[in-house]
C-alpha cells in the first residue's frame, strides 16, 4: 500500500474529486494549506509599506491505494492539476506498513 499525498491549487479541487470519485478511488482526506515552493508568493503594498506574502493557499489531498494503482492515481492527479505555471503543486508517495479498517478489523488492502 502507497499513500499519495498531492498539494494542488484550490482551483483543481473539484476536477480531481469527480475523477477519484469516476475512477472509484475511495477514502480521500482533503485539507487546506498554506506554503510555497518556487512560487515564492507575492508583493503587496499595505498604507505604504512593503509587504511580502511568501505562503499561499494550497488544498492538500491524501489517498492511500493499493500498490498497482499508484501510477494510475498519480497519472489522473498529474493530468488534472497540472496548468504548465510554477505553483501546480507536488505529489509525494510514501509505504503504508498497515491499514485497519476500526469498524471489522479487516486489514491490508482490503481494509482500504
Amino acid at each position: 500500500m502507497k499513500r499519495i499525498e498531492a498539494i494542488i491549487r484550490p482551483s483543481k479541487l473539484e476536477d480531481i474529486k469527480e475523477a477519484l470519485k469516476d475512477n472509484d478511488i475511495n477514502g480521500v482526506t482533503i485539507s487546506q494549506v498554506m506554503g510555497c515552493g518556487q512560487q515564492r508568493g507575492w508583493t503587496e503594498y499595505h498604507r505604504g509599506t512593503e509587504v511580502i506574502t511568501n505562503v499561499l493557499p494550497k488544498i492538500e489531498v491524501k489517498i492511500v491505494v493499493a500498490d498497482e494503482k499508484v501510477e494510475d492515481v498519480i497519472e489522473l492527479i498529474t493530468s488534472i492539476a497540472r496548468t504548465g505555471e510554477v505553483g501546480d503543486g507536488k505529489i509525494f508517495v510514501t509505504d503504508i506498513v498497515e491499514c485497519v479498517r476500526i469498524r471489522t478489523g479487516e486489514r491490508g488492502n482490503k481494509a482500504l
